[in-house]
């Protein structure tokens, strides 16, 4: 049988309630010993919780995917359009009408939705499967009876004992059960780039722990760790999908709800799903009633339905995104998922991590202090001294001093200087030392570490180039300084030298004594130089940043603040574990630093902001983001990303420079606004057309237009909008997150629409009465009328909606949706003329309807505009 699923909290849970335990209750629990278990305890263990592997849930077949892809009200809107056509092209047409062309567009819109949505679906399960690539393939274990050794990782159980050793991978969650200098770095969890010392012997309290993460348990060791050096024994608590390294793999696995976007696509698709089911049945009714002739009037209905739905959403849409896509790409931003570039616009709060993203990653030498407080290249050259002549592997800190003083000129400093030998650091001493002999014969101890380290080994210190002893003053001002220095966000390395060194070959610890103190370099993983520029752009364009870093408090307010971003109140991960939700939002909204997350508590945070309809983007490019990243409405990392980040995350930047964060945050602002202009402009035009349909059919003794001539209409009506994805968006626009609000397209259409209907109603007026269309045999006339003053009205009326401002004079439609309405005016005009409009069932206008027709379109825009400074006033809203 396949082992129980734990919960992420669960598995928490367990392992702190592990770290309290004390080893013999353990290994109780789990049927072990020192000894380990027997090989038929383990083969059985296996086979009934299954391999220590991460592989979260059985991927469902590619059809059900493909199915999941058509149960989306989207969807079935246009397969409802689909239905209806097949009745008004196909079943009911003449033989001469019958036509498949709509069917089979409306076809493509649905196949290119769904294949969409469908190569979508694996993404959360290939996420998760780039987690097992982390794994090592095997670890050494001791089974009773024979002594440790390397056995595949997969068959790692509950109660087996594992020996670690430097560099290995920790296989599965365990309790420590002895250890030798033990240094284990959590990167790959916490985003913390030191190693952290891990004990046997760690005691803690239950209250001390409660609130704690589980990354600073100091007896626990987690799945997907790295020892960095020493050695240990642990007993393994959980494996596989039930280790806390497992817990990711779920979140990331699970389907997270939908995005910003799909919900905004998904409540206006019910929108106008509602109004077309209560519209259809009243035309088709009435219709039915005044003319008597219930067949006609259900082809009239089915033809109002299909002019209802705005059945070049899908195209618009799919053309916005396509082209947002391809600029942001021009801009070094590389596009996943479509849809995110929506949420780009919408994002109100960004949340990001803090290495790698607001800063450079890579450590610098900052400050190379002597103990007067001021820079000194002396100390800059005992302490390269040292970093250049150890064998060891240089860390990121000796690089930084190599780099600095490669820079400085002081490398130089070779030219005078040979080695003689070294004593290496280890985690204990937390320093190391090299001896170096001059061209003069004379030779140096020069040793390096952690300032309490090197204090505890001096004697004396070095000012002004004299030593004198020291004292508890000279350490209490040493510490004073190293502690403003770590307030700084500096990690402080002190510089020792003695020049009383014996003339032998081989040193050891015991000459690291009697040291002089010289001063101290500090080091930052400094700010990167658009992250300034770009905090304070998105600041301007509406857009509230926070950092979510698993990273201690100290670092992570000294970044912030260069940055500028509000560092004055800093909450850890312990104060949220215990929190409400709703305590945890008022928390997170009244800060912009949450430090020492873990991944699950940054995934927390995020869903708690989006279930107060924030629409939340997140920034990072660490294992430890991939949840983040995966939750957020829009993920966002960086090509030099681990795999899994890459793969959480919708939009992948290829250049470091953050101020392209604003460049796709204003991208997204127009997709959207052209996206949400379609939907208003047609949405409400339809809704005036079918109220004055509505008011025709009840009072003419002829359909006011016929089914096949509402198609044309909505046909060309359609084409004139294919070139709003090209236009420009008012300025003002741009500068604040713009969200969906189904309620609000409601209310324009109900506040708008009908100023169409007056001028339909006029028209209706003057071909009933100027042109003497009132009789079933002048009704194609009367049509005609209808049929072009319908159309130039929906297409000009673009140009109005469009923007606040006066159009054509304050804010002007880009060339393509000047042309495209031209075209389609001058189409609306010349079809009744033509052999086409014959067809149809359109004759020709006499030349005095133009007149008419000029004054329509002139009244028409003039009390668009005062209604649309009426709605502005009362609603302050708009596009």
């Amino acid at each position: 049988m396949a082992d129980k699923i734990l919960s992420a909290n669960q598995i928490s849970q367990n392992l702190r309630e592990a770290s309290l335990k004390n080893i013999e209750s353990i290994y109780d629990e789990l049927g072990t010993s020192t000894e380990g278990l027997s090989p038929v305890d383990a083969a059985q263990r296996l086979r009934d919780f299954g391999p220590n592997e991460i592989t979260y849930g059985k991927r469902s077949p590619w059809y059900a995917y493909l199915l999941k892809s058509f149960l989306d009200p989207f969807i079935l809107i246009l397969l409802a359009i689909v239905f209806l056509t097949f009745f008004t092209d196909i079943a009911f047409a003449s033989m001469t009408e019958k036509s498949w062309v709509t069917i089979v567009i409306i076809s493509i819109m649905i196949l290119i939705s769904v294949v969409l949505r469908f190569s979508q679906e694996y993404k959360s399960q290939i996420t998760a499967d780039n987690l097992k690539d982390l794994i090592p393939t095997t670890t050494a274990i001791k089974r009773r009876g024979t002594d440790a050794a390397e056995i595949v990782m997969t068959d790692v159980v509950t109660g087996d004992i594992i020996h670690l050793a430097a560099g290995d991978l920790i296989p599965a969650d365990m309790r420590l059960i002895q250890t030798v200098d033990l240094f284990i770095s959590q990167s790959s969890l916490t985003g913390e780039s030191e190693p952290v010392e891990r004990f046997a012997d760690f005691a803690a309290s239950a209250d001390d722990i409660e609130n704690q993460n589980v990354s600073d348990l100091g007896n626990i060791a987690l799945m997907g760790t790295i020892v960095v050096s020493g050695s240990a024994k642990g007993v393994v608590l959980q494996t596989g999908n039930n280790t806390y390294f497992g817990s990711i793999a779920e979140s990331i696995a699970k389907d997270v709800g939908e995005t910003s976007f799909e919900e905004g696509v998904k409540s206006v698709s019910m929108l106008l799903l509602r109004f077309m089911l209560v519209m259809v049945p009243i035309v088709f009714f009435v219709n039915g009633i005044t003319k008597q002739d219930w067949l006609g009037a259900l082809l009239f209905s089915i033809s109002i339905a299909v002019g209802l739905t705005p059945e070049m959403l899908p195209t618009l849409v799919s053309t916005n995104l396509a082209k947002g896509a391809v600029s942001l790409s021009r801009k070094g931003i590389i596009v996943k998922r479509l849809s995110s570039i929506q949420n780009f616009g919408a994002m109100d709060i960004l949340c990001t991590d803090k290495t790698g993203t607001l800063t450079e990653d890579k450590i610098v030498l900052e400050k190379y202090l002597d103990l007067k407080g001021e820079e000194n290249d002396r100390v800059l050259r005992y302490g390269y001294l040292n970093s250049y002549f150890q064998t060891g592997l240089k860390n990121l800190l000796d690089l930084a001093v190599i780099d600095r003083a490669e820079k400085n000129g002081i490398d130089e400093a070779l030219n005078f200087y040979k080695k003689v030998d070294e004593i290496p650091f280890d985690f204990n001493r937390r320093r190391m030392s090299v001896v170096v002999e001059s061209e003069k014969n004379r030779r140096q101890l020069i040793t390096k570490g952690a300032a309490e380290e090197i204090v505890s080994i001096c004697s004396f210190v070095e000012i002004n180039r004299e030593v004198f002893p020291i004292t508890d003053e000279i350490v209490e001002r040493v510490f004073e300084t190293v502690n403003s220095l770590n307030a700084q966000g500096m990690r402080i390395i002190a510089v020792a030298r003695k020049t009383d060194v014996p003339d032998v070959d081989v040193f050891c610890v015991e000459d690291e004594s009697d040291m002089v103190l010289i001063g101290y370099m500090g080091f930052l993983d400094p700010p990167k130089e658009s992250s300034i520029s770009a905090i304070q752009a998105l600041y301007k364009h509406g857009i509230d940043v926070k950092i979510l870093t698993g990273d201690n408090d100290i670092v992570t307010k000294k970044i912030a603040s260069d940055v500028g971003i509000p560092s004055d109140k800093i909450v850890l991960g312990s104060d949220i574990e215990a929190l409400s939700d709703e305590d945890l939002y008022e928390l997170a909204t009244g800060t912009s630093i949450l430090a020492k997350l873990s991944p699950l508590q940054k995934e927390r945070v995020i869903t708690v902001l989006q279930d107060r309809e924030h629409v939340v983007g997140y920034l990072g490019d660490g294992i430890n983001d991939a949840q983040a990243l995966k939750q957020a409405d829009v993920g966002i990392s960086v090509d030099t990303a681990v795999d899994i980040a890459r793969e959480s995350a919708d939009i992948i930047m290829l250049d470091k420079d953050l101020n392209v964060l604003e460049e796709g945050v204003v991208e997204g602002r127009r997709v959207f606004g052209n996206i949400i202009k379609y939907i208003k402009i047609t949405a409400s035009s339809n809704f005036g057309n079918v109220f004055s349909v509505l008011i025709a059919s009840a009072f003419l003794p002829f359909l006011p237009m016929l089914p096949i001539q509402l198609l044309v209409q909505n046909l060309l009506y359609s084409v004139s909008q294919i070139s709003i994805p090209w236009d420009n968006m008012d300025e003002e626009y741009l500068h604040e997150p713009q969200q969906w609000n189904a309620d609000e397209i409601g209310k324009f259409m109900v506040c708008i629409g009908p100023v169409s209907s007056v001028f339909d109603i006029a028209t209706f007026w003057m071909m009933w009465t100027v042109f003497g269309a009132n009789t079933p045999e002048m009704a194609p006339l009367f049509q005609s009328g209808w049929f072009v003053v319908g159309l130039l009205t929906q297409t000009l009326i673009v140009h109005m909606i469009r923007t606040r401002k006066l159009p054509f004079i304050q804010s002007r439609a880009s060339g393509p949706v000047n042309i495209m309405t031209a075209v389609i005016m001058a189409l609306g005009i010349l079809i009744p003329f033509t052999g086409l409009g014959t067809y149809i069932g359109l004759v020709a206008l006499p030349a005095r309807y133009f007149a008419w027709l000029l004054g329509i379109l002139i009244a028409y825009s003039a009390l668009t505009e005062i209604m649309k400074n009426v709605y502005i006033r009362k609603f302050n809203s708009w596009i």
